[in-house]
């Protein structure tokens, strides 16, 4: 029998950066699309998001951060994941992040960062092309 499960994401925000408004355009859209989405809210650990993202059974993790603490906060949640178990979960994110430190992400496990004004429809477009359910 065939898995007809729809895709789950939780898009999150970690550490101290308070400006979730891209982070809700984002979850919004890709609910629309007809994914199933969590999101998380502000001001959660690391430990919180990748603890809610195997809770929750989701198939790809989208972080959206602003606070410059990216280079710490990412491969923090990648490396929390593999401790888990749990490095089957797919990592992408966007927010204020230069250009210089996409590489060093993506080396760390991030699958894709999308920069400020990319339109939705080409992180759905990512997501419909990159992301199947989980074996769960």
């Amino acid at each position: 029998m065939e898995d007809d499960r729809r895709v789950r994401i939780l898009i999150g925000k970690a550490g101290l950066d308070g400006h979730d408004r891209g982070a809700k355009i984002v979850a919004r859209a890709l609910r629309d699309a007809g994914y199933e989405v969590v999101y998380t809210g502000l001001h959660l650990t690391p430990e919180m998001i990748v603890e809610t993202a195997i809770q929750e059974d989701v198939d790809v993790l989208g972080l959206s951060i602003l606070s410059g603490a990216h280079n710490y906060l990412f491969p923090e949640i990648t490396r929390l994941l593999k401790e888990m178990g749990a490095d089957d979960i797919v990592v992408f994110g966007g927010g204020i992040i230069p250009r210089d430190d996409i590489p060093g992400l993506i080396n760390n496990g991030v699958k894709a960062i999308f920069q400020p004004g990319t339109p939705t429809g080409e992180i759905i477009d990512w997501v419909k092309d990159n992301i199947k359910p989980r074996d769960l």
